[in-house]
């Protein structure tokens, strides 16, 4: 089969996934193609919170100051409420995101950047311009229509058909990716074996309206509003839901949940006139007026690849991890497995690694991929006590009445209602201050040097809901902040690395990891930026946060992989430091 046009990479899908992946690779000086079956970006807002680990990505390609002035910062995202409509009764609310006064030095002190509240139909664009801007080419209007992989070459051949003018044509590169969503169709030609949990979360819809609430915002601001109303007889396709502002304070997405059982394909479709009703129910005042954008009912799915590649060939995203948005954990997942997998793209390509490091992708990713769909999936079921507390569970509008009232009745029974509740939504924090689960991905592969290593520590008190910092190889590398000597101008540790290099951070003493680090990025054509840290070093610790955090001696070294996860480490500097660092950079890079 001949080739209409050359690249070295193929990417399937213009979501974050897509987007996210071709940027990093551009980083990295890697061109290619970004293929969508859309006509655009994404059109309604879909995936919104964007965590800080996802932050530290995007800071590595400078988009994070751009992001933050495209999107709503921390501070509107302080809350989560509970109540009966938008411009009615509040029932309870709750600290989101490490807003809380028990919560914001535990996020302060985790990284350097913070939460922020970005709508992927604003995140999109912004990543293919990035990537547009760096080697990479996106064509809209073409679907992908096969691959054919020739193992013998070191190639694949990607059909891929251009839907405006109804012509198919043959993409050759050197590797594919599918960052094609729920649906992949790569990942299904692929034959990736899929693990479906149990049991099925039904379906939901987002319904994208046009309503100007600004005059309830001065006290009422929040991430997720979700709206429990007892005394209306609500339809079977729209129980409960929650909106969420989309571009404050007049578009909203509001997310609307079912009864449980209703399955809708035994359904008509509800009109936009019923819809219309449900949405002023929720906005609680009709006085507002109200335009519905955009209808899309989507699946709540409890589902991971068992593994994320086959040969040249790559998965991501949701192609290989499918759950609700509970935690926030979807597209800052996908945009995290295209930030492990691009360096070491990139570093095979350039010749400087060997293939065997693409096997570390799956065996790094697929777990942290099992453990955010298992947590996705535990926080919707968490509500369930909410639910049971508040009444909003009978089927009777009398009934879930009655059961509201007690909760302000002087009784035992009002008393018992009104504890339940309290603790069902204190226990909403291992979803709305998960840090935990956000940071705490520890890798166990061939690129990460652990054999010297004793055992990992453990994450106290909760890993969902605390990270614990560590330089243990496979971790992030911890944030600390440190200034450049005679500059009092604070700078992150997480700036000192990435940037698709390798980073070396040692101290007094270890002058020696300097020299064998410029002898060693010699011998193998990797750079690897070194920095001491330390009274009079190159950067200065007068907080001392790094001292707290290195877990290694003032000479020893901490060696820090291009995606910013601890490769290795040497609590003091050692009698033959260039061979020992030349033989854990060789392993790693499976350089044999």
């Amino acid at each position: 089969m001949s080739a209409d046009f050359t690249t070295q990479c193929v990417i399937i899908g213009s979501g974050p996934a897509g987007g996210a992946l071709a940027s990093f690779l551009a980083q990295n000086g890697i061109n290619g193609i970004i293929v969508s079956k859309t006509s655009s970006t994404a059109r309604t807002p879909r995936a919104h919170t964007t965590n800080i680990a996802t932050m530290e990505c995007l800071r590595d390609i400078n988009l994070e100051s751009h992001l933050r002035k495209i999107g709503y910062e921390y501070e509107t995202m302080s809350y989560n409420r509970f109540a009966r409509s938008m411009a009615g009764e509040e029932f309870a609310r709750v600290h989101a995101w490490g807003s809380g006064p028990n919560e914001i030095s535990r996020y302060t002190s985790a990284s350097p950047c913070k939460h922020l509240d970005l709508p992927q139909s604003l995140l999109e664009p912004a990543l293919l311009q990035n990537a547009m801007l760096n080697g990479f080419t996106c064509r809209f209007d073409t679907e992908f229509i096969s691959f054919y992989e020739n193992a013998e070459e070191g190639h694949v051949d990607v059909t891929v058909k251009d839907l405006v003018f109804n012509k198919t044509y043959n993409i050759r590169c050197k590797y594919l990716f599918g960052a094609d969503g729920a649906r992949s169709t790569i990942q299904r030609q692929l034959g990736l074996p899929l693990v479906k949990g149990e049991p099925s979360g039904g379906s939901a819809w987002n319904i994208f309206v046009k309503a100007d609430l600004s005059k309830y915002m001065t006290t009422r601001q929040g991430s997720l509003h979700w709206i429990y109303q007892h005394d209306v007889d609500y339809p079977d396709f729209a129980w409960i839901g929650f909106p969420r502002v989309v571009d404050q304070w007049d578009r909203w997405l509001i997310i609307f949940f079912p009864v449980n059982g209703y399955q809708p394909d035994m359904h008509p479709p509800p009109s936009e006139e019923q819809w219309m009703k449900r949405v002023k129910q929720f906005i609680g005042d009709d006085s507002i007026t109200v335009e519905i954008l955009d209808i899309a009912r989507w699946q709540i799915n409890n589902t991971v690849a068992e593994k994320y590649s086959s040969g040249r060939i790559f998965c991501l995203g949701d192609a290989v991890h499918r759950h609700p948005p509970a935690n926030g954990l979807g597209s800052n997942t996908c945009i995290q497995d295209a930030f492990n997998l691009a360096w070491k793209i990139a570093y095979v390509l350039k010749g400087v690694a060997g293939p065997k490091l693409l096997d570390s992708y799956t065996v790094e990713r697929q777990p942290v991929g099992a453990g955010i769909v298992k947590r996705a999936n535990e926080a919707v079921r968490a509500h369930l006590p909410i639910w049971q507390a508040i009444g909003i569970l009978d089927a009777s509008k009398d009934s879930r009445s009655r059961a509201l009232a007690e909760l302000s009745e002087n009784s035992p029974q009002g008393f018992e209602r009104r504890t339940a509740l309290q603790k069902a939504i204190e226990e909403t924090k291992f979803e709305y201050n998960g840090l935990g689960i956000e940071m705490n991905q520890r890798y166990v592969s061939t690129a990460v040097f652990q054999r010297d290593q004793t055992s990992a520590p453990d994450i106290l008190p909760d890993p969902i809901l605390y990270y614990q910092a560590t330089t243990y190889p496979g971790a992030r590398v911890p944030h600390a902040w440190l200034r450049k000597a005679g500059n009092l101008e604070p700078i992150s540790t997480i700036d000192l690395t990435g940037k698709g290099k390798f980073s070396l951070l040692t101290g007094i003493g270890g002058e020696a990891w300097r020299e064998a680090a410029s002898a060693v990025s010699k011998l193998i054509n990797v750079p690897i930026s070194v920095h001491s840290i330390g009274f009079r070093q190159d950067y200065e610790d007068s907080l001392y946060g790094w001292a707290n955090c290195r877990e290694v001696g003032e000479s020893g070294c901490v060696l820090v992989r291009p995606d910013r996860v601890v490769a290795w480490r040497a609590g003091d500097v050692t009698t033959n430091p260039e061979e020992q660092l030349l033989h854990i950079m060789k392993t790693i890079l499976s350089i044999y």
